[in-house]
């Protein structure tokens, strides 16, 4: 066979059509055109658009937080304040690396159960899951340690409480987010929060920074709030509060002292109590700050309001006398009784020895609206303005529809409710010359204001006749050594399904110090004792005769007593 060349091949030898060969050409710098148009769109024309789409994926806005204000009490004293914490976060696909010790010790240092732990890291599809907030430093360095896959860690604060459950129903708490949820912290929760700044920048899968994309925007931090409870007081009356609930087995105590110059809460306490740095102590009845959000019917507490206004209308004097026979009266076809047989009293005597009947007949000389009025004054009805939240109104019904045995009743302190708070701030109208100054929980810098309720001639006269109560004749436990007091006890029955109860009391007692030169008004009231009594004149009073010796030695008040008795001279009016 014949071996044909290669470039002598028939079919080389043939001739393509030029019109093909251009065609070619032409789709092939059509092609590269498109391609290079394109990326010139892309490139050039679409580059912001692009780069706003890519950025969108991973670019981030970081909060820059502000510091959180300090909470201090009147002398300094820290009583909140933010330290750094950590967030744990995970992301669970990257866990399924983890051992299960690694499991087991995670679970025990964030204090959840395995279970739990686990049941958070099976959604794989999932890149960031919370694990726990607000963990303490060494927790989170030992968390670091362990070196679990998956597991990291993001700054942030949280608010510590130096004092405890002492100040917890002062200060409050706030949540993981940093903000105030109850109590100072939730009411100033602006003053403190400050302002926080911004940061954009672009993070990678894991979480990490890898550029800046905006400049930062400065935070502005909180300010710092400075209360007028005194922590020294504060601890006193806490503890004389817990003792006096133990003692009674009672369900619950609280008390209140007010600087009777400036309106101050110099301290504001209530057992139960929680701790605001243990979220697990946080249990419904606990959280309740009794002396703002509960109320109660004041019993005998209220009857020297009555008596003052009856003195200050001229509607009785010093030297009326009221009949009370043998301790039991029949009116409006209901029994009143007193505790004991008390035969003819006057107004003082009316006061020392809480006569009920006694009380009655001075309301049956007063009008059911001039008693409205006079305790709308006194703030009854109305919640206090203090700013704490869930502070109480109490209730004082209108006055035309009061029955006679209501006025009555409402004369010694049965068909109206109050807060501690309410009694203690009206009991400043007798510490003072018969105005009622106004309440803060903040420190003052000027005079405050105060609304004249009784006139000076009426208050010096009740303040005598309070005096008495508390003397050798009157509440011996509420004495206190070397100094005058001047008070009033409350025992009232607690209503239970709509009916007054004989076996669940509030007793109470309220009164000022020293008589001479009045500094303090305290309140204190126990909720429900079971053991040693329940009259508010052996229950309340030994814990108010603490609080006020304990309290006015703390703040170097000069003793005023032993002195020549007043009592007698109380009970005069004065220029007489």
């Amino acid at each position: 066979m014949k071996r044909v060349p290669f470039f002598d091949n028939p079919v080389l030898r043939g001739q393509l059509p030029t019109w093909r060969a251009r065609l070619v050409l032409i789709l092939l710098f059509g092609g590269f055109a498109v391609l290079a148009g394109r990326a010139l769109f892309l490139q050039g024309l679409s580059t912001e658009f692009l780069q706003q789409q890519g950025e969108r994926r991973y670019e981030r806005t970081l909060t820059l937080a502000a510091t959180r204000g300090k909470i201090m009490d009147r002398n300094g004293a820290v009583l909140a304040s933010s330290v750094p914490a950590r967030a744990i976060w995970a992301i669970p696909e990257d866990t399924k690396q983890a051992t299960p010790a690694q499991l087991d010790t995670l679970a025990k240092l964030l204090e959840t159960p395995v279970a739990d732990l686990r049941h958070r890291l099976v959604d794989e599809d999932k890149n960031f899951v919370y694990l726990k907030r607000q963990v303490s430093m060494d927790v989170a360095d030992k968390i670091k340690q362990l070196g679990m896959p998956g597991v990291h860690q993001q700054p942030e604060t949280r608010r510590y409480y130096p004092d405890g459950d002492v100040m917890a129903h002062v200060v409050g708490f706030n949540s993981v987010e940093d903000q105030g949820q109850e109590g100072v912290e939730l009411t100033f929760n602006q003053q403190l929060s400050g302002r926080p700044g911004s940061r954009r920048v672009i993070k990678d899968r894991l979480g990490r920074v890898i550029e800046d994309v905006q400049a930062v925007t400065l935070p502005v931090d909180g300010r710092d709030l400075r209360l007028s409870i005194d922590t020294r007081l504060q601890y006193l009356v806490f503890k004389a509060l817990k003792d006096s609930m133990d003692k009674h087995q009672a369900k619950g105590a609280t008390a209140v002292v007010v600087d009777v110059h400036t309106g101050e809460i110099l301290a504001l306490a209530n057992v139960p109590t929680f701790d605001p740095n243990k979220r697990e102590t946080f249990h419904g009845s606990k959280l309740r700050n009794q002396a703002i959000t509960d109320t109660f019917e004041p019993g005998s507490i209220m009857k020297p309001f009555t008596a003052a206004l009856a003195l200050d209308l001229g509607r009785i004097t010093t030297k009326t006398l009221f009949e009370t026979g043998n301790g039991r009266f029949q009116y409006q076809g209901s029994t009143i009784s007193d505790v004991s047989r008390n035969g003819t009293l006057d107004v003082a005597g009316v006061l020392r020895k809480s006569s009920n009947i006694g009380m009655t007949m001075i309301s049956e000389k007063l009008e059911s609206r001039e008693m409205w009025d006079r305790f709308t004054e006194l703030g009854l009805g109305q919640a206090p303005q203090v700013g704490f939240p869930g502070a109480a109104p109490g209730r004082l019904r209108p006055w035309d529809r009061w029955r006679l045995i209501e006025k009555a009743t409402m004369a010694y302190g049965y068909g109206l409710s109050v807060s501690l708070l309410q009694v203690a701030r009206a009991y400043t109208v007798f510490a003072r010359n018969g105005d009622m100054v106004s309440l803060t929980l903040v420190k003052r810098d000027s005079d405050p204001t105060s609304v004249k309720i009784y006139t000076p001639k009426t208050t010096e006269m009740v303040r005598g006749m309070l005096e008495a109560a508390a003397g050798p004749e009157g509440t011996k436990a509420a004495q206190v050594q070397g100094y005058r007091v001047a008070g009033k006890s409350g025992t009232a029955r607690k209503i239970v399904d709509g009916k007054y109860s004989m076996q669940r009391y509030r007793s109470s007692y309220v009164g000022f110090a020293p008589v001479s030169d009045p500094k303090i008004v305290v309140a204190v009231s126990i909720d429900e004792p079971t053991v040693g009594g329940y009259y508010g004149g052996a229950i309340a009073a030994p814990v108010f005769s603490q609080i006020v010796g304990g309290s006015l030695r703390l703040m170097g008040v000069r003793p005023d007593a032993p002195f020549e008795s007043t009592i007698v001279a109380g009970l005069k009016e004065p220029g007489r």
